[in-house]
């Protein structure tokens, strides 16, 4: 099992042409840094393929997911280049729910 303690996701498309060292390089790029136990998520333009990088602490891995149809429900570039989910929020995400309304995103906190 792959321990996993944040989940990153990145608002800037990523060509899915792209391997472990151009996933690895934005993953700087965007977050600073690969940090041990962390995983970082990317989408193409079109939003129905995902790549995640996760450092385990001793090395690199990377997976992809391809919706048949649809997309995956992917922030703009407008709420920043980057973005914390909970496992819930991941959870929802990978199927194609909205997951912006899992957890603490769908609290009201002002009237």
């Amino acid at each position: 099992m792959i321990r996993i303690d944040a989940i990153w996701l990145a608002t800037e498309p990523l060509d899915m042409r792209a391997g472990t060292e151009t996933a690895l390089a934005r993953v700087v790029a965007v977050f600073g840094a690969a940090k041990p136990h962390n995983a970082y998520l990317f989408a193409n333009k079109r939003a129905n393929r995902m790549k995640v990088l996760v450092h385990d602490g001793f090395g690199i891995w990377l997976a992809s997911r391809r919706l048949n149809r649809g997309r995956f429900v992917w922030p703009g570039s407008w709420q920043g280049a980057q973005l914390e989910l909970s496992a819930e929020q991941l959870q929802a995400l990978v199927v194609g729910l909205p997951w912006q309304r899992v957890g603490s995103g769908a609290e009201i906190r002002l009237l």
